[in-house]
């Protein structure tokens, strides 16, 4: 069995322990085996790729594939580079700390399945070169969310639950009819990835099979003004569905917004990008606008995270090499602070009852912990230097503003201006809920964060931190994973 198969049959293997658990004690020690062990194989996964990369100049590493369904060439195909390393990296840190934050659930037993179903996937879609394969875990990934956010969301859970499903059920119609046109388009003989960037797609289907497949990835990318699903998917869904759902699952956009739409083909990349570059822009002011007049903290974060996300496709897009390895540096620094961010505020509205700022106040006297944790998630957020998100967005608009037209530069002037809107919604938060006199009595003497909340938010702390310090070695892991698309964009 291929190495990295092990990402999908430990979640599995997970299920099945699941289903033979009786007492909430063996259902927590299989969590906390299964995704330790997953962080562990992500851990591993890193050293041997750099080992492997030092003597190896194959575009992906520790390639496998098993033949599904010949007759339309549909394989079981896995294989990563430095990109893909990163990902899956992320999603073991989302879900091993998404099982701490969720340490009292409700009805774990079930909760916990459907949790691993989700993480099967993500692991499986970040693994995968096949098109098919990788579609196949998309839609795994997707299915799970509905009765998580139905079952233990909160507010109007069914409502959000079915917005989110329709939606991205939308989205994926628009991503077949993509990968189909991909696949007819370069003469139905392969689905895998690498070999489909050998073949030639003509021009004529590539200007009507980009924007669907771009499409079909950037609704999960909470593309405006496809992003509506986002932010009441966030508000509704329990805390560790919201970490995984925006610290990874919208990952999955940007990440096949270039691995599939943009690597396949680049010259309608080139000469459509601009269309998606317009609606990308309006996301990143739109979301961080919208952030700055809510008072749910889970909208808050949810409109940052629309914001944050447009980035990551707006980086993407302005196609140059500094900005797009900022994309990638992006989706980790986003994906590691919004999962720290959620995992506050649900610590937070579990002992005050409520996610209206406007409710809150002084609790940096009543939960000094989590407060000063939420302060360090803002800063993250805001972009403060020695954190993730400065290296992040500091890569992005360097390299956005290597373009000299108007056009370009205006956009990303644009773009800029994000950041002081972000600092806006942060600050005005931070000083609403955690300054200031008590506004309710009963939240004195409310306890702070338990052990197993201290594990889960600390461990993300030390990744944001990680980043922020030594950002080098993670850029040029990503930097060589994004080397085959700079040479199909010409960049």
């Amino acid at each position: 069995m291929n190495f990295l198969s092990l990402f999908v049959l430990i979640p599995m293997l997970m299920i099945v322990a699941l289903f033979l658990s009786k007492e909430m004690k063996q259902i927590r020690a299989v969590m906390v085996i299964g995704a330790s062990a997953l962080l562990v194989l992500a851990a591993v996964l890193i050293v041997l790729f750099l080992q492997e990369r030092a003597i190896s100049s194959d575009e992906m590493l520790f390639m496998a594939t098993t033949v599904w369904y010949e007759p339309l060439n549909i394989t079981y195909a896995v294989g990563v580079d430095g990109v893909s390393v990163v990902m899956l990296a992320l999603s073991a840190i989302i879900v091993f700390t998404g099982v701490f934050s969720s340490w009292n659930m409700t009805l774990a037993k079930e909760f916990f399945l459907w949790y691993c179903l989700l993480s099967i996937g993500v692991f499986g879609f970040f693994i995968s070169i096949d098109l098919f394969t990788m579609f196949l875990f998309y839609e795994v990934a997707l299915i799970p969310m509905y009765l998580l956010i139905g079952l233990w969301g909160t507010g109007r859970k069914e409502y959000s639950a079915m917005k989110l499903t329709l939606m991205l059920m939308g989205g994926s119609a628009f991503l077949l009819i993509g990968i189909l046109g991909i696949y007819f388009g370069a003469g139905h003989t392969t689905m895998n990835i690498v070999e489909l960037a050998r073949l030639h797609i003509p021009m004529e289907m590539q200007r009507w099979v980009f924007p669907a497949t771009f499409l079909g990835f950037g609704v999960l990318g909470a593309l405006f003004p496809f992003h509506t699903w986002s932010p009441d998917g966030h508000a509704s869904a329990p805390t560790a569905v919201s970490m995984l759902h925006a610290g990874v699952l919208m990952k999955l956009g940007g990440y096949g917004c270039f691995r599939v739409a943009m690597y396949l083909m680049p010259e309608a990349t080139q000469e459509l990008g601009w269309i998606f570059l317009i609606l990308t822009g309006i996301s990143v002011v739109y979301g961080a606008f919208s952030a700055v007049v809510q008072t749910d903290l889970k909208y808050i974060n949810a409109y940052s995270s629309v914001s944050h996300c447009g980035l990551v496709l707006f980086a993407l897009l302005m196609m140059s090499r500094a900005s797009m390895t900022g994309a990638v540096m992006q989706m980790l620094s986003h994906g590691l602070m919004t999962a720290l961010f959620f995992a506050l505020i649900g610590l937070i509205y579990g002992r005050t009852h409520t996610r209206d700022i406007r409710e809150m106040g002084g609790l940096m006297k009543i939960m000094p912990f989590a407060s000063v944790c939420y302060v360090i998630a803002g800063l993250a957020s805001l972009g403060l230097p020695g954190l993730s998100g400065f290296v992040a967005e500091m890569t992005i608009f360097v390299g956005a503003f290597q373009h000299a037209d108007v056009f370009h530069r205006v956009l990303t002037i644009v773009a800029c201006s994000s950041i002081v809107i972000t600092a806006v919604y942060i600050l005005r938060t931070v000083g609403k809920i955690l300054f200031g006199g008590v506004q309710d009595k009963h939240h004195i003497g409310l306890p702070d964060a338990t052990w197993f909340e201290k594990v889960s938010v600390v461990a993300l702390i030390i990744f944001i931190a990680f980043m922020g310090i030594y950002p080098f070695g993670i850029s040029e892991i990503i930097s060589d994973g994004l080397a085959p698309v700079f040479a199909r964009l010409a960049i």
